[in-house]
């Protein structure tokens, strides 16, 4: 087997283990009335930047944590977390500083127990491996978080284009936003 095949193989079996409940109970807090915003540290960050950007082809009002246009978050604001270890420390501040300002916190996570999905409204289970897994539980052939990053990636837009469908959002409409 090619090393793309066993990528695209742990990737699969990832991705079907995603509760596609948690994926609509996530959704049932995106809404065009609510900003969102998203966090992520390193690559798990990236995903969430892609995240941000696909929402605003959408309609969305979004932002990214960090960024300098990015406004106070504020009662009934969304944010959106994403951390494989559900530990990344900036990530988990950011979601308990939210949820004291009123707002919801989605978060996507490879780790259930973690203080990131325990401070969340709705914990999304990505279970791909992650940096800190080791031995047994390093079911990767990939380096570090590569497989949670993907698959969380794959989840995220899986979401995008469930709000597209619920939203009513065509691809031509969604082409006129983008850049």
């Amino acid at each position: 087997m090619n090393l793309l095949d066993a990528i695209l193989k742990e990737i699969n079996e990832v991705v079907s283990k995603v509760d596609e409940q948690s994926l609509a109970d996530a959704a049932a807090y995106i809404t065009k009335e609510r900003r969102v915003f998203v966090v992520g540290e390193g690559r798990s960050g990236l995903m969430a930047k892609g995240f941000a950007m696909r929402l605003m082809h959408l309609g969305y009002e979004v932002y990214v944590v960090g960024e300098t246009i990015t406004p106070a978050i504020k009662e009934n604001d969304v944010v959106v977390a994403v951390s494989g270890s559900g530990k990344s420390a900036n990530v988990v501040s950011d979601a308990k500083k939210a949820k004291e300002k009123g707002a919801s916190v989605l978060a996507f996570t490879s780790n259930l127990e973690s203080e990131l999905a325990g401070s969340a409204d709705v914990s999304v289970l990505v279970p791909g491996t992650v940096r800190g897994d080791l031995g047994d539980n390093r079911t990767s052939i990939q380096l570090l978080s590569s497989l949670f990053d993907q698959s969380v990636h794959i989840v995220l837009d899986g979401l995008c284009l469930y709000l597209s469908k619920r939203d009513g959002v065509s691809n031509d409409t969604a082409t006129r936003k983008h850049w």
